[in-house]
């Protein structure tokens, strides 16, 4: 249960500071909220194309 609380933290801060810097950077919450929302899935794009990238390297030096 510990570790689910602290996800859940995790999630919110991570959430709250994507709104905080898309609102201090665009004066409009909803940018911000839109940033905060579109971000994450982004970074799972490009995090599993960057992992497909390293599988590529690897299997060249082999």
């Amino acid at each position: 249960m510990a570790k689910a609380a602290q996800t859940v933290s995790q999630l919110g801060l991570h959430l709250g500071v994507a709104v905080g810097v898309g609102y201090a950077m665009t004066g409009s919450l909803a940018i911000g909220g839109a940033v905060a929302l579109v971000e994450p899935v982004c970074n799972v794009v490009a995090g599993r194309l960057h992992d497909k990238a390293w599988e590529r390297l690897r299997g060249r030096r082999k």
